[in-house]
C-alpha cells in the first residue's frame, strides 16, 4: 500500500503546484442600452479575481483597452471605466442619429481570452469589431502580455533580450511566409511598411504555438488583405526572449 501511496501523493503535489500557479478568471459581461436609437454594444472579457498584483494589472489594462476601443473623439479624459466608455459611445450615436436620421446603426463588440499562461507569463488576446459609419466596420486583435512575478504589463521591447536581433529574425520569417524575395525591398510585393523598412507590429504576444505577430488591417497592407499573422515557434524564438518557453 505504501508503494502505491507515495507516487499518488507525489502526483497530487505536482498537480497542486501547477494549479496554484494558474490565475483565476471569471467572465466580465457588459452590454449597452437596448432602445431603438441605441448602438449595439457587447463586451465579454476575462476578469482576474485572485487579488494578486498581476490580477490588478490585467484588469486595469483590460479596462483601459475597452475605453480606448470605444473612444473615437477628443475630450474623453474623464472616461475612466468601461461603463462610462459604453455610455459615451451610446450618447455619441444618439446625438448623431438625432441630426441625421438615416445614420446606420453603430455597433461595438469586444471579446477577450487568456491565450497563454505559464509560471512567468500570461497573455490576453482582445478581439474587437466596431462600426461607426462608412463603407465597413473595423476589426482588430490586441495582445496584452503580463509578467506574473512582477505583476506588470510588458511592452513589446520588454519581451526581448535584443529586440533588434529578433526583428531581423522575424523579417526573414515574414519574407519566407509572404514570399517577399530576399534582397528586394520589403514592399516589393505590395506591402506598405513605412519608410520601406520592416518593423514589428503593434501586437506581439505569447501563444501556445509560439510568439505571434499580428499586423491588423491597414497596418502594413490594405483592408481587403485582412490581418497578417506570423507565428514563430519557441524552439526558434527562445534565444531572443527574456522569458523562455519550453518547446
Amino acid at each position: 500500500m505504501k508503494k502505491i501511496l507515495a507516487p499518488v501523493l507525489f502526483l497530487w503535489f505536482i498537480v497542486g503546484c501547477e494549479s496554484e500557479s494558474q490565475l483565476t478568471f471569471e467572465p466580465l459581461l457588459l452590454n449597452g442600452e437596448t432602445c431603438a436609437t441605441c448602438p449595439n454594444v457587447e463586451i465579454n472579457v476575462p476578469k482576474a479575481i485572485d487579488g494578486s498584483s498581476v490580477a490588478t494589472a490585467i484588469n486595469r489594462s483590460l479596462n483601459e483597452e475597452i475605453i480606448s476601443l470605444l473612444s473615437f473623439s477628443e475630450g474623453q479624459g474623464d472616461i475612466d471605466t468601461a461603463e462610462k466608455a459604453i455610455a459615451s459611445f451610446t450618447n455619441s450615436y444618439k446625438e448623431l442619429k438625432s441630426k441625421f436620421p438615416d445614420e446606420l446603426p453603430w455597433e461595438a463588440k469586444i471579446t477577450g481570452d487568456v491565450v497563454y499562461e505559464d509560471a512567468n507569463m500570461v497573455t490576453v488576446s482582445v478581439n474587437s469589431y466596431s462600426f461607426t459609419g462608412g463603407a465597413h466596420g473595423y476589426a482588430s486583435t490586441s495582445f496584452l502580455n503580463f509578467d506574473k512575478k512582477r505583476g506588470v504589463e510588458l511592452d513589446t521591447p520588454d519581451l526581448f533580450d535584443d529586440m533588434g536581433r529578433f526583428e531581423e529574425f522575424a523579417e526573414a520569417q515574414f519574407r519566407a511566409q509572404e514570399k517577399v524575395p530576399e534582397g528586394q525591398n520589403i514592399n516589393a510585393t505590395g506591402f506598405m511598411f513605412e519608410g520601406d523598412t520592416f518593423h514589428l507590429p503593434y501586437n506581439v504576444g505569447y501563444t501556445p504555438d509560439g510568439i505571434q505577430l499580428i499586423y491588423n488591417q491597414y497596418e502594413v497592407a490594405s483592408y481587403a488583405d485582412g490581418p497578417i499573422v506570423l507565428t514563430l515557434p519557441y524552439a526558434e524564438a527562445n534565444k531572443y526572449l527574456k522569458l523562455k518557453v519550453e518547446p
